[in-house]
């Protein structure tokens, strides 16, 4: 994936299969000690119990003006709920890491929740915890992930 060659769109319903499948692959290329096949059938019905109905989702759509395989691949999204500011997801296709795409969705994050923005992040992914502090946010609590068991980060952005 190339980049600059994606797009920011508004999440769609028909978008759900590409969305539920990038956020298999991702989690599984972070965490590969962790069978997330056996956790799609709890994610599927999340996303659309809890996240779909109340949050902002945007998605990067991949290969504006690039032909091949991967026109119109989704290549991340971000879901925010613009009533609390809480950041549950931001999702990057593992060939994308290290291009401007987690830049331009948290960026987008923020336009969501100007106010500011609230998230967990599992305190041994340090690739996250960089990426946030460097884009403005601060470490503001501890906790437990309730299904994993893995401790995690409170972090907050501030405008």
């Amino acid at each position: 994936m190339r980049p600059g060659t994606f797009s920011l769109r508004p999440y769609a319903a028909a978008d759900e299969a590409a969305a539920i499948a990038l956020w298999q692959r991702t989690w599984q290329a972070a965490y590969p000690d962790i069978d997330f096949s056996t956790r799609l059938a709890w994610w599927r019905e999340r996303w659309r119990s809890e996240l779909v109905p109340a949050c902002s989702i945007m998605v990067a759509e991949a290969g504006r003006g690039v032909a091949g395989p991967e026109a119109g691949t989704i290549a991340g999204f971000v879901t925010v709920d613009p009533a609390n500011g809480y950041l549950d997801q931001l999702v990057v296709a593992p060939e994308a890491w290290g291009s401007d795409l987690a830049r331009v969705l948290i960026e987008a994050a923020k336009q969501i929740a100007p106010a500011g923005l609230d998230l967990d992040v599992n305190q041994d992914n340090l690739r996250a915890i960089g990426f946030y502090k460097k884009h403005g946010f601060a470490i503001t609590g501890k906790g437990v992930n309730a299904r994993s068991g893995r401790p995690l980060f409170r972090m907050n952005w501030r405008p």
